[in-house]
């Protein structure tokens, strides 16, 4: 028997279409009428999802549906152009039309690429996103930002192709392991330093309940932090100004992916990277040191890394040149000049970028 759907909110983005972000539990059978009068399903997923991938096919298919399922390579090692070749080849044999849909099902590894393979077979057919992992369902999965990787970076192929539907059922978060649902969390923490403060209090003052899966805590923070992402995409689809504060703390944690051969977590990244332009922006004379260490505590408080290896600076700096929001040789860096006001600090002077390394390098004074 099938568990009723209990959605607890929905969540509007306006993009180059309106959609909604569903959030609840158990809200499998919300698909059918989400995926509306297409004949054809092309359903991405993980090894790791198979069973889970049968279930949504079998929703599906009994609701008339033709399902064809495709299984990806596990995390980034999806994010390929030889991957999406793959799967523009088997929406072709099944002659797959514009009327009919992509879902992905899965990280964000999985709807970066599911979001990128629907942008780009016919020029374009529907996509919806059912992500399986926090970091997904806050970031990755909405907005309609998708991309593949690169050896030169990640992300650096993509288009803009908003979802028609975002589904985030947080009962799925129970088969999560501990340390990804805790990456999970610098997506969150990482709004409520740049829109939404009443995230990191509710860290704050119950670091354990915000880490209990489809629990009252963790459900408020998903919704708050999509709405956060909602709000800043509807004003800015496309990343000309607005959109990206949303990219807090990512510069230097793309860099540390990429040197790292993407074997670190995506959130585990980002957090690093927050501290790193946190103690930028104190040393820029933006934000105070009690702000500053403000990062490191909340981050700190869900088990996630606040520190980086020593003596690795000049490959980090490298690998920052090649992110998207560079301007030629200028690095440009959102940064905060208090909380919840995010801004940008573009060009700052090598001196203060060896300092602010030096102060989230392992073994550093402040440890």
């Amino acid at each position: 028997m099938t568990t009723a759907s209990q959605v607890h909110a929905r969540v509007p983005v306006r993009a180059e279409h309106e959609y909604d972000v569903l959030i609840g539990t158990d809200l499998l059978a919300e698909l059918p009428a989400l995926v509306g009068e297409a004949a054809r399903v092309f359903l991405m997923h993980p090894p790791s999802l198979s069973a889970r991938a049968r279930e949504v096919a079998g929703t599906l298919t009994e609701a008339g549906y033709q399902v064809v399922t495709e299984e990806l390579p596990d995390g980034e090692q999806a994010k390929t152009a030889e991957t999406a070749a793959r799967c523009w080849a088997s929406l072709g044999r099944a002659a797959f039309t514009r009327t009919d849909v992509v879902i992905g099902l899965g990280g964000g590894a999985t709807t970066d690429l599911a979001g990128f393979v629907a942008a780009t077979w016919l020029r374009g057919v529907r996509v919806i996103q059912v992500p399986t992992t926090l970091l997904a369902m806050v970031d990755a999965a909405v907005g309609g930002k998708t991309g593949i990787n690169t050896a030169e970076g990640k992300n650096l192929v993509g288009a803009f192709h908003s979802p028609s539907a975002v589904v985030c059922d947080l009962t799925w978060l129970r088969m999560l392991d501990a340390v990804d649902l805790r990456a999970g969390m610098a997506e969150v923490i990482k709004c409520g330093f740049i829109a939404d403060p009443r995230i990191l209090e509710l860290v704050e003052s119950d670091p354990e309940a915000a880490l209990v899966p489809d629990g009252p805590v963790l459900t408020e923070l998903v919704e708050r932090a999509v709405r956060v992402k909602a709000e800043v995409v509807s004003a800015d689809l496309k990343e000309s100004s607005l959109r990206e504060v949303l990219n807090y703390g990512h510069t230097f944690g793309h860099a540390i992916e990429l040197h790292e051969g993407f074997r670190w977590r995506h959130g585990e990244a980002v957090a690093v990277g927050m501290v790193f332009v946190a103690e930028l922006a104190h040393r820029a004379g933006l934000i105070d040191a009690e702000l500053a260490e403000r990062h490191r505590h909340v981050l700190d408080l869900v088990g996630l890394p606040t520190r980086y290896r020593a003596g690795t600076w000049d490959a980090l700096r490298t690998a920052m040149s090649r992110d998207k929001k560079t301007r030629g040789a200028t690095l440009r860096f959102v940064v905060l000049e208090g909380l919840a006001r995010p801004t940008r600090l573009t060009g700052p002077d090598p001196a203060l970028l060896e300092a602010s390394y030096a102060a989230i390098s392992e073994g550093s004074d402040d440890d």
